[in-house]
């Protein structure tokens, strides 16, 4: 912030007006005005610097005056016409000086001696001694110096060059104040400074969200704000700020919008976090490499997407040299219920080779034959598997088989008793007469015997 510039230039017109109206000194000089001589050269001087603006003339009458026999009212007068000149040509600390002379001789009236300490400050302010001038303004206001807009923004700015930071928001506060919602934007951003270096970051917050509501498409205020709540470690805000920026447009670089995907991820938004991320691979602003579609891939399986991860897999799988994305690949259709697609992309992920874990792979193909009711070919592949999960998988497939086995026996022998006791209820009835079921049931159970016993013959 170029703040020396702002504090200076008020000076010279105020202090050689003053000189004019100069002419009562202290008790100390019972003089009270010139000799004609020394007066005809004092006024040539004068008239040099006030009417003709001509320091350097003026610089050639005071040097001739100071050769002259002053009493003491002429040589108070040259003083303050000396440090008019040398305002004029520059020589700030020098008239700063004279007239630090002139307050320690007393010969300033008390009426004026508050209005020489603010142009003191002032002569210090344009040498660019800033210790000298922020004491001297300290001294004026003591004095009873009423401060306008122009002077709290000095004490501001020179209490902020000496550190005084506290000091420095306090007069801040107060330009902020006077100016209004029309404060410049140099107010605004010295008093975030401020408050930043005072660590009053709800008030910085405050201003930068002022900012941003006249700036919207402003990237330092977006960069400002989530800095400071990354520093309080507050990583939601920080993240619903790099949203909006995400939303606004800001966020362009490829580093910017990968984080972005990642702060969804954060906070438990997988699937924002996968379209964020493919949305901007296909725009190009995100490289696509086999990296970065893994970890799409992993996002969309996350949320449970399975359908979107599969073209993300496969097309990281072609990019691949070994077979885990196939691996996955197979473990979303298998998620779909796509039983023959699981099985292709397990038998694939096997073909490729470099698979962490290939006894899963043969589980899970099992899986797959087994809910299409091939059990011929699931067997095998729990036997490939080799591992505690085929084996148990066979177990229970054996189970299974006896259970269904023991079904159909039961089936088949509660047939022949049923026949058995049909027969023997027919022969207690026979004095009736014989029934149709009656005479077919010899037949039907040697029928029932013999796919009994037929069944029996396969099971051994």
């Amino acid at each position: 912030m170029k703040i020396t510039n702002i504090l200076k230039g008020a000076i010279a017109g105020s202090v050689l007006i003053a000189l004019g109206a100069g002419n009562s000194f202290g008790q100390e000089c019972l003089e009270t005005q010139f000799t004609a001589s020394n007066y005809d050269v004092y006024a040539k001087a004068e008239t040099e610097l006030l009417v003709n603006d001509n320091a350097q003339a003026a610089q050639q009458f005071f040097n001739q005056l100071m050769t002259m026999e002053l009493n003491c009212y002429e040589r108070n007068a040259a003083i303050r016409l000396g440090a008019g000149v040398k305002i004029k040509l520059g020589d700030f600390r020098g008239a700063a000086q004279d007239f630090e002379g002139l307050l320690r001789s007393g010969v300033i009236p008390a009426q004026d001696r508050t209005k020489t300490l603010f142009d003191i400050s002032q002569m210090y302010l344009n040498a660019d001694d800033q210790p000298k001038a922020l004491s001297y303004l300290d001294q004026w206001i003591s004095a009873g110096g009423r401060p306008d807009r122009t002077t709290k923004w000095q004490m501001a700015v020179l209490n902020y060059q000496e550190d005084k930071n506290q000091q420095a928001v306090r007069w801040a506060e107060e330009v902020f104040r006077d100016d209004g919602p029309n404060a410049e934007r140099q107010v605004y951003d010295f008093l975030i400074l401020l408050y930043d270096r005072t660590g009053q970051l709800s008030k910085k917050a405050q201003l930068l969200e002022q900012l941003l509501v006249k700036n919207p498409n402003e990237r330092l205020l977006w960069d400002a704000i989530a800095g400071d709540y990354f520093k309080a470690n507050d990583q939601r805000k920080a993240f619903e700020v790099q949203k909006a920026m995400y939303l606004a447009g800001i966020l362009q670089t490829e580093s910017e919008l990968e984080r972005i995907a990642s702060f969804y991820n954060q906070f438990n938004a997988p699937y924002q976090a996968a379209r964020v991320l493919e949305k901007e691979m296909n725009a190009g602003r995100i490289a696509k490499n086999y990296d970065r579609l893994e970890r799409l891939a992993s996002l969309y399986q996350a949320s449970r997407e399975y359908q979107r991860a599969i073209p993300v897999i496969e097309e990281a799988a072609r990019m691949s040299s070994n077979g885990e994305m196939y691996f996955r690949l197979g473990r979303s259709h298998l998620e779909l219920r796509n039983w023959a697609e699981a099985d292709t992309a397990f038998t694939q992920a096997i073909n490729r080779g470099g698979l962490k874990d290939a006894a899963s792979a043969w589980v899970m193909i099992g899986q797959t034959r087994y809910e299409r009711e091939d059990r011929a070919g699931a067997r095998e592949a729990f036997r490939s598997a080799n591992s505690r999960a085929g084996r148990n998988w066979l177990d229970f497939m054996r189970n299974e088989d006896e259970t269904e086995r023991q079904i159909a026996r039961y089936e088949l022998t509660s047939r022949v008793d049923d026949i058995e006791g049909e027969i023997n209820v027919c022969k207690q009835t026979e004095a009736l007469g014989p029934t149709e079921a009656c005479q077919t049931a010899p037949a039907r159970l040697v029928e029932a015997q013999e796919a009994l016993a037929a069944f029996d013959g396969r099971s051994t």
